[in-house]
Order: structure tokens, then C-alpha cells, then sequence
């Protein structure tokens, strides 16, 4: 984009929308201060919250305690380090001096709220799912979703003037979703958000910014649109009528303009003329309107399987363990030829864990699993590991196909929408919407007959949703699924569901759909 301003104050609350690619995270990062812009300036008053797609917590030091990272949001965790050497150094010491500048930090600390602060962070975090206990847990033995759910509470308990949250309901089950969104209505401060979840974006937001970009190569344009954003749909689709009238009216004079020149150009009484038409055309080619191409319509269609023996996974005694923390144990069970065996527990009960010992990420603390014969797995990681920062769309097909043509892999990605020059870029680079496409095509290239997938729609908007749950009904594989989406879940029917961290295993019933967004 280029040329684009726009402000938010307190009280507003936004949405940013866009198809994807368009830039809204890329955006979103330059407003946040993680990146900087190619040129114009960001002006923040007060303290900025900034919640980026994926939190990684990289800078965190794992050991650290989840409710100090949270209580950071503040300070408080350098305060409260702060006083305990005072108190050490009180007791080597008690020295007039040495108790007197224990007394002046404590009192500071009680004046700034500090001794409030614990309660206040366990009740933002109980609002998000996170459960007391767990936040005595250092972060490095969180789930990834107690992870971003911690780093949710920590901006949130932070009271930042600014709220900038890229996809905040990734993660959260219905509760969370729930208290979020109360939180967005009553917060004071300046919101923006990006999110696929169009109840987020119906209940909590009052004003809607359309980065309109028609394709990769074209420059955005930002509309805004004041109202709900069902408000913002019924609007925007009038808007994209009479753009595409004016482009329709504009094609039509450079056509009637051109034939003119083309008459009148190759004589030479009539060459001024041609010349001042020709003028025109460019005058109008520099205006032209770009009717919006909208979301790439994406096709997924998963490759037959190579058929396997009729024990496709087996599973006996699994453990897995975060130093003294027990996640679960002693887990047993069996995956048929063509069985689709849903995960379901609250955050934090294993589920993740449990796919990446089965996709031989991570060892098991105690127990064992086997393939069966013949079975080659493919493993969708929720946090997109497997994509690597520094090598492009194609570098990443080629590793999992490594004598496939060009064209080929260009036609795998191209179905997921990830086409013309955008296959040579940084998949470091990418939005969250584009890498899940990335990581759903190299499942597509593989020939595999196990999937392990780890919540494969985050991030993808409703119509690639519907596409990937069309590409996998019918697909005869064999399927072990987490996932908070009750429609996707629902489309792929599963046939067994297993309950973690207990390890219970039961057959599919229509009763399980309630507790999978709960769960």
C-alpha cells in the first residue's frame, strides 16, 4: 500500500478485513512497531497492546512461571524480584539503610497495585480458560493454546491505552470466546483486530477498515465502513457493484479511445490528434478502477492413498511428561484402514502432545507406538514448525516431492490460491492464512495414508474452511484430527473419539459436537 492513513481513537473499535494476502498482518506489525514501514509514521499515544498471529514467547525464558509472565504486563515480576533481594539483603544486613530502602520499594510496590495484581491476572486468566494451577506451571511446559492464552492475559492485565490482536479467538474454545468478547465490548481504549471469527467481528466491532488490494502486485487502497460488520458486508457488496460499473464504463472509453488512435495514427494530418487521445488514455489508465478479486477461491483435493495393512496405527501405554509435570499416561489405542479418530480434551490435556509423539516429533516418556504396514504419515503442526523462515513456497514442495517439475508444484500450490510470483517468496514472510494453505499443500504433494492434523483451519477464512473439509470427506485415508471447529469436525465424520488426558476411547456420537468448541 501506499498513501494510506487513517486513526483510531479511544472508544473505536475495528476490524481490519481483507482477503488473504492482502496485508493485514503485514500491517498490523508495522503498527505494532515490530516492523517499519517503507515510508510515512505510526503515531501511538499511551501504552500499545500488541498480540501478533502467532506468539511464539520466543524472548520468555521457559522456566519462568506463567503468572510472572503475565503479572509483566505491568512490571510487577521485576518489582517483586526486586524486592525479594532487598530482603535477602535486609536479613544479611539490617542496617537502618538497608531497612529503610526495603520499606520505600514495598510501599511502592503496594501503592502501584501490586499486592492486588495476582488476584486481578488469575481472574483474566480464568476469563481465557486458564485454570490456577497451570499458571504455576514455568511457560515451556504449556500447550501451545495455554501459551497464546497466557500471552492474551499478559497484554490484557497490561491496560494498554492501544489494543492492536491478530486472530485473538485461535485457540479458545466457546467460555474464552465468550469472555473475550466481553472484555473487547467494555474496553475503553483504541481496538483493532484482524479475525476470521465472524462472531467476534459482528458483536465487537463498530467500524470496519477494507484494505482492498486486487492482486500481489497491485497497490492496496484502505476503504472505511462505519457499523457491525454484517453492516460492512451488505455495504461493501453495494460498493463492489458500482466499482465494477465504473470499471466496466472505463474499459469501454480506453477501447472506443484506442480504436480512434489506431484510425487516426497512421496519418500524418490527423497525428496531433491521435497524440492527444492517446494522452488521455493514459490519463485514464492511471485512474482506472480495479474491481477486487476477493479471496482466491481455493480447491483442495488430497491424492489417493497407497493402501495400507489393515492396522494403520497402534498405540500402547503412551506417557508424556514436562519434568514434574504428568500431562497424561498410560494412553491406549488402535486406528483401523479409513477410521478418522478425533482428539478431544481442554486445553492443556495433551492433545497436541500426543500427535507429535505420534508423528515422531518427541519421544514418549513411557510407552510405544507402530505404524502399520505400508503406512506413510503426514503431520499438520498446529504452530507451522515446519515451515521454514529464509525458503520459498516452492523450496518447501520440492523437499517433499523432489522430482516433481516446476509446473507441478506450481498447480499444488496454485489450488490453495498461492499463485504467480508469490511461490518464490520467503514462506517466513506469510501471513498465518498462507502458511496453514502452505502446510495443507505439501500434505497434498505427499502421498500419505495417516494425517495427523493439529487444528488445520486456524487461520483460514470460511470459504477455504469449506474447501479442506471438501477435500478430506472423501478422502479414504486414515485421519487423527484435533480441532475446535464443530462444522469442520462435523463434515469429516469421525469414527471413534478419544478423551484426553484420561486416554478414554468411545465410539462417534452426534453428542460429542457440543463439547468440541467447549473442549
Amino acid at each position: 500500500m501506499d498513501g494510506v492513513s487513517f486513526s483510531i481513537r479511544a472508544r473505536d473499535k475495528v476490524g481490519l478485513v481483507g482477503r488473504n494476502g492482502a496485508g493485514k498482518t503485514s500491517l498490523l506489525k508495522v503498527l505494532g512497531g515490530v516492523a517499519d514501514p517503507f515510508a510515512g509514521v505510526v503515531n501511538r499515544t499511551g501504552g500499545l497492546g500488541y498480540l501478533p498471529q502467532d506468539p511464539r514467547l520466543d524472548g520468555v525464558d521457559d522456566q519462568i512461571p506463567a503468572i510472572r509472565h503475565i503479572l509483566s504486563g505491568r512490571g510487577f515480576d521485576e518489582a517483586m524480584t526486586h524486592i525479594e533481594k532487598l530482603r535477602l539483603q535486609m536479613e544479611e544486613d539490617p542496617s537502618e539503610r538497608a531497612v529503610e530502602r526495603f520499606a520505600r520499594a514495598e510501599e511502592q510496590f503496594r501503592v502501584d497495585g501490586g499486592y492486588s495484581a495476582e488476584s486481578e491476572a488469575l481472574r483474566i486468566a480464568a476469563g481465557l480458560g486458564l485454570e490456577a494451577d497451570r499458571l504455576d506451571l514455568p511457560v515451556g511446559a504449556l500447550s501451545g493454546g495455554q501459551r497464546r492464552r497466557v500471552e492474551i492475559a499478559r497484554i490484557l492485565f497490561a491496560g494498554s491505552d492501544v489494543l492492536l490482536l491478530d486472530e485473538p479467538t485461535n485457540h479458545l474454545d466457546s467460555d474464552a470466546k465468550d469472555w473475550l468478547l466481553g472484555f473487547m465490548r467494555s474496553y475503553r481504549g483504541a481496538l483493532l483486530v484482524i479475525s476470521h471469527d465472524l462472531d467476534l467481528l459482528d458483536e465487537a466491532i463498530t467500524r470496519v477498515l477494507h484494505l482492498d488490494r486486487y492482486d500481489d502486485a497491485s497497490l492496496g487502497a484502505m476503504e472505511e465502513y462505519k457499523g457491525t460488520y454484517t453492516e460492512y458486508l451488505a455495504n461493501r457488496a453495494k460498493d463492489e457493484i458500482r466499482l465494477a460499473k465504473v470499471a466496466q464504463r472505463q474499459a469501454k472509453e480506453i477501447d472506443r479511445l484506442q480504436t480512434l488512435v489506431d484510425r487516426f495514427g497512421a496519418k500524418a494530418s490527423k497525428a496531433s490528434m491521435a497524440h492527444s487521445i492517446e494522452k488521455r488514455i493514459v490519463r485514464l489508465e492511471d485512474t482506472k478502477v480495479e474491481v477486487s478479486k476477493g479471496n482466491r477461491s481455493v480447491h483442495v483435493k488430497f491424492p489417493p492413498p497407497p493402501p495400507p495393512g489393515r492396522l494403520v496405527l497402534d498405540g500402547v501405554g503412551l506417557a508424556v511428561r514436562y519434568g514434574d509435570n504428568e500431562v497424561f499416561r498410560d494412553v491406549d489405542f488402535a486406528l483401523e484402514r479409513g477410521e478418522r479418530l478425533l482428539i478431544m480434551g481442554l486445553n492443556g490435556a495433551g492433545k497436541t502432545s500426543l500427535l507429535r509423539v505420534l508423528a515422531a516429533e518427541r519421544p514418549p516418556e513411557e510407552g510405544s507406538f507402530r505404524l502399520g504396514h505400508n503406512v506413510v504419515a503426514g503431520y499438520y503442526a498446529q504452530e507451522h514448525e515446519g515451515i521454514q523462515a529464509g525458503r520459498s513456497i516452492l523450496e518447501h514442495l520440492r523437499e517433499q516431492v523432489p522430482h516433481a517439475a516446476d509446473p507441478d508444484l506450481r498447480a499444488i500450490v496454485g489450488a490453495m490460491g498461492l499463485t504467480g510470483d508469490k511461490v518464490h517468496q520467503d514462506a517466513g514472510t506469510l501471513s498465518g492464512g498462507e502458511k496453514t494453505k502452505l502446510a495443507l499443500a505439501i500434505l497434498v504433494a505427499g502421498r500419505h495414508n495417516l494425517l495427523l492434523l493439529d487444528e488445520p483451519t486456524n487461520n483460514l477464512d470460511p470459504g477455504s474452511r469449506r474447501a479442506v473439509a471438501e477435500g478430506l470427506r472423501g478422502w479414504p485415508g486414515s485421519i487423527v484430527l484435533v480441532s475446535h471447529d464443530a462444522d469442520f469436525v462435523r463434515d469429516l465424520e469421525p469414527n471413534k473419539v478419544l478423551l484426553m488426558p484420561e486416554g478414554t476411547l468411545d465410539h462417534w456420537a452426534e453428542g460429542y459436537l457440543e463439547l468440541v468448541e467447549l473442549a
